[in-house]
């Protein structure tokens, strides 16, 4: 399986590697946070520019993303916004959508950029071209907040990013039984071992939470924690996450 750079951080090999979100609304509010994150042990910032008040104002955006740049160095940053369908908070045409990310990626101040990956596939065509010659990585996503799809139709929308050209296939879903954790484990574990040749995200969200602990032993090559606010159920915060992760990585190195 290959991995994949964003800038010096290496997803798709070793531990999990910890992603953890902005949701402010204000310019102010957003590069304070990441002023916030600097003290914290994180691999990526993801700023979830749908909770973004002027987020519909391209050079207000490029210029917060510059900022973010600024504050966080060497730190990736991966760009997302959320449209309301997939549980974000506003909604977006497909044609704003794609120039948004587009601009987005050809600014170089973003490493990486989500893309929705049932948003039709000529729309995830087009942003994940146009994000590719920008040289920039694509997480194609799918959030289901409804329930926990079977473990086929997991695996399915999973080879269904792959196919489509996403760097990183990610899905996040929400149990409603125990039993819905346990399929989410065993679809990303049967995608990470015979289908995948890239790094995949899976999680469960809210109750699901041994997801975003235990990914190194099923194959899920990211997880999403919190320092503060949380932009999705089932966070946890940063530090109570890598000291979980630690142990298992630990566990699972090989003994000479």
């Amino acid at each position: 399986m290959k991995t994949v750079m964003l800038r010096n951080v290496e997803v798709g090999c070793g531990k999990p590697k910890v992603i953890v979100p902005i949701v402010a609304a204000t310019a102010q509010g957003i590069l304070e946070k990441a002023r916030e994150f600097r003290a914290h042990a994180l691999d990526v910032v993801e700023w979830r520019a749908d909770f973004y008040e002027d987020v519909f104002q391209l050079p207000k955006v490029l210029s917060t993303l510059k900022g973010l740049r600024e504050i966080l160095g060497e730190t990736p940053i991966l760009f997302t916004f959320r449209t309301r369908k997939e549980g974000g908070e506003k909604e977006i045409d497909m044609e704003a959508y794609t120039a948004l990310n587009t601009a987005v990626a050809q600014s170089g101040d973003a490493d990486a950029v989500d893309v929705e990956v049932f948003s039709g596939d000529e729309v995830v065509r087009r942003n994940i071209q146009a994000i590719h010659a920008a040289g920039k990585a694509v997480v194609g996503s799918n959030h289901d907040f409804g329930g926990t799809p079977d473990k086929a139709d997991l695996l399915f929308r999973l080879r269904k990013m792959q196919e489509l050209g996403a760097d990183i296939p990610k899905i996040a879903v929400m149990p409603r039984c125990p039993g819905d954790v346990i399929a989410l484990l065993d679809a990303t574990q049967e995608m990470s071992g015979k289908y995948a040749d890239r790094p995949i995200i899976t999680m469960s969200m809210g109750a699901g939470v041994v997801s975003r602990l235990c990914g190194e032993c099923f194959g899920s090559a990211m997880t999403f924690g919190a320092v503060g606010q949380v932009s999705a159920p089932g966070q946890i915060p940063v530090e109570e996450l890598n000291a979980a992760m630690d142990i298992l990585h630990r566990a699972l190195a090989p003994r000479s």
